[in-house]
């Protein structure tokens, strides 16, 4: 347990550094049961918490504002992988790319991976329903969750189950945020590994043609297993960091293209996407089948966050995603909103299902240019739901985007989402003022549904007699 000012500094921000929060103290169980006997000391006191893993979210989610801080990071066991069911069983501490290593044996791999796979957890995963570049082909984490077990913020535990008839309790859990409880325990899905992967790095001389071309190679019935955008801004600030990946640093754009499968028919696949590239304007399209040739593409997409700290000391990073057709016209306004600004907008993101991650480096310490800096992310933000968009593909809601939220939702739909939580969390102790804006949550209703112990939804009688029996 930490509760000096000194040891509580290093948990007061995630990997959104603009934001800080302090924990009342921070505790750190050493297994599922240490942590629920925690969460049930938590709630005989009434005391607020905040679940985290990690640290490496992009939205100030698992932040603790006087709250105690559930560092879940110690519970990494791998329980069990069944190579047969194409299952694993795993605690919320495993790191992300570690699950993928210890399935590697069995030939499969776990197909969430996020740019901070080698830290990220994947309780972290589940909170904020991540994804990563391969999330176009293989889908996001509520694509890949079996099951959970979890801790509710009273102290009881559900088992919910993604084959359960009845609500979708499971998939209301992925993407809660923390604010429904703590996951002890996940079953997730394991993918086979593809015969052949083959990765294309193209660059084109207009950010326009680099847009179009996205849009031209999913049209043409090209599914890649990802396709990935970095604008000029992120390329040299890649190529000038150590992990520079060979990017050609005159370019206005490039893709990173990598498709997948039965090693007979793919590289049609291939051809097509270099076709489709020249065709668009590519003053060259490089051709990875390498391991080592294809590792090394990715280096400079994966760290790009990170290699942006040579920029600037700050980083404000976005999430929104818009129509994939949208995105040449929504790239042109973010430039002129950087330039209006007088703000340096670096973007990397998956273009292949229109999820921006505009980026822009600062100095908070300037009052200046932050002010500058929050206006144009208000703008940029703002363009994209005008767009038909909305504020969060993988990095969730969080302190961040609260004030996004009712500028996309109706105050009856924030309402909802607020009685949503309430079968989870009546009392609200679960990652207090995050996702939905306070003002929206309506005077608590009594009598309200709830999850019982078998992860079903029901009325707050039948819970509790259900409770008693089981003897939880």
């Amino acid at each position: 347990m930490l509760e000096r000012a000194a040891e509580l500094l290093v948990y007061e921000s995630d990997g959104l550094p603009g934001y800080h929060r302090t924990p009342s103290l921070a505790v750190f169980p050493a297994s599922a049961d240490e942590a629920l006997a925690v969460v049930r000391e938590l709630a005989r006191e009434g005391v607020p918490f905040v679940p985290r893993g990690a640290g490496t979210g992009l939205s100030g989610g698992a932040l603790a504002d006087g709250a105690v801080l559930l560092g879940l990071q110690r519970l990494k066991r791998i329980i069990d992988i069944d190579p047969v069911r194409r299952v694993a069983r795993v605690e919320p501490g495993v790191v992300n790319v570690t699950l993928t290593k210890a399935a590697t044996r069995h030939g499969l791999h776990y197909a969430p991976d996020p740019s901070s796979q080698t830290a990220c957890t994947l309780g972290g995963n589940l909170a904020e329903n991540a994804g990563g570049p391969h999330c176009l082909k293989y889908g996001v984490t509520l694509n890949h969750v079996v099951a959970a077990r979890v801790a509710l913020p009273d102290g009881s535990v559900v088992e919910l189950d993604g084959d359960d008839g009845g609500y979708d309790l499971l998939g209301a859990f992925v993407g809660s945020e923390g604010c429904f409880g703590v996951a002890l325990e996940l079953t997730v899905k394991l993918t086979p590994n593809p015969e052949r992967i083959v990765t294309l790095l193209a660059d084109f001389s207009s950010i326009d043609d680099a847009a179009q071309t996205v849009s031209a190679i999913i049209a043409a019935g090209i599914l890649p297993a990802a396709l990935e955008m970095m604008d000029q801004a992120t390329v040299g600030a890649v190529e000038a960091s150590i992990y520079a990946a060979g990017y050609p640093t005159d370019a206005a754009a490039v893709l990173l293209v990598e498709v997948d499968g039965a090693a007979v028919g793919l590289d049609e696949d291939v051809q097509g996407v270099n076709r489709i590239c020249r065709a668009h304007g590519a003053r060259d399209v490089r051709i990875a089948t390498e391991p080592a040739a294809r590792a090394k593409l990715w280096q400079g997409r994966k760290k790009a966050f990170g290699a942006m700290g040579r920029i600037a000391p700050h980083l404000v990073v976005q999430d929104a995603v818009v129509p994939r057709t949208k995105l040449p016209s929504l790239l042109a306004r973010i430039a002129d909103i950087g330039a209006a600004n007088g703000v340096r907008v670096c973007n990397v993101f998956h273009a292949g299902d229109g999820n921006l991650h505009p980026n822009i480096p600062y100095n908070a310490n300037d009052r200046d240019e932050s002010a500058r800096v929050h206006v144009a992310m208000r703008q940029i933000m703002q363009a994209c739901i005008d767009a038909g968009g909305t504020i969060t593909g993988e990095h969730g809601v969080g302190l961040d985007k609260l004030p996004y939220m009712d500028a996309l939702f109706t105050p009856d739909t924030l309402d909802g989402m607020c009685r949503l939580r309430d079968v989870f969390d009546p009392e609200r102790r679960a990652n207090p003022g995050k996702v939905v804006p306070v003002r929206y949550c309506r005077e608590r209703r009594p009598g309200k549904l709830m999850v019982d112990g078998r992860g079903q939804m029901v009325d707050g009688a039948t819970a509790a007699t259900i409770t008693a029996e089981s003897g939880a």
